[in-house]
């Protein structure tokens, strides 16, 4: 609705101008000696130059505001990333703790491996409503830069040269923009 607004008037402003440009040129008396040309000339060109930067005014004026819109949207999608990043090894830490539980472990302290991961559960929920997902390669994906960190290079029959082979660490995603890459060990198997 504002955009709509300005822009009319901004066409208001222009059509306003050009009208009282046309008035002054028709109800002009025709010069008569050289210095009335010289001075209808000047008028012109002072009227061309003002134009020329009222119109620079505005693009300027509108890819201002465009620009803060566009600031404002980054803020809101990455202004926590550090706060995310901070959180990610608390995801590991749980994650690891998970893992490691044994089914006599389990069957002994049902009550608290149940919190632990109704805990978990809720961070990834959390994660999810913030906008970071998890990059969670399998062994046997291709190795990719963007998304993947090489932590060991090691030859394993079987495979190929780039090959995950192992994963030691998921990745995460903040939006559109890597978090943090996902940490995977891979192939150096020659062809």
């Amino acid at each position: 609705m504002t955009d709509a607004k300005n822009n009319i008037d901004v066409e208001a402003a222009i059509e306003e101008l050009m009208a009282e440009q046309n008035e002054a040129s028709q109800g002009a008396p025709e010069p008569t000696d050289i210095e009335a040309v010289e001075e209808v000339e000047q008028l012109r060109a002072e009227r061309d130059d003002m134009r020329d930067r009222f119109m620079r005014a505005l693009a300027d004026a509108e890819n201002s505001r465009k620009r803060g819109e566009r600031d404002r949207r980054e803020a809101e999608q990455y202004g926590g990333s550090k706060l995310a990043r901070d959180m990610l090894p608390v995801f590991d830490n749980m994650k690891r703790a998970m893992e490691t539980i044994s089914e006599e472990q389990r069957e002994a302290s049902k009550a608290l491996i149940e919190g632990i991961e109704l805990t978990m559960r809720e961070l990834l929920n959390i994660f999810e409503k913030h906008g970071i997902r998890i990059v969670s390669p399998e062994v046997g994906d291709k190795f990719d830069p963007e998304y993947h960190q090489a932590m060991f290079e090691a030859p394993l029959p079987g495979t190929k040269s780039g090959d995950i082979i192992q994963v030691t660490a998921e990745g995460f995603m903040l939006h559109d923009r890597l978090l943090r890459p996902a940490q995977v060990g891979v192939s150096s198997t020659p062809k």
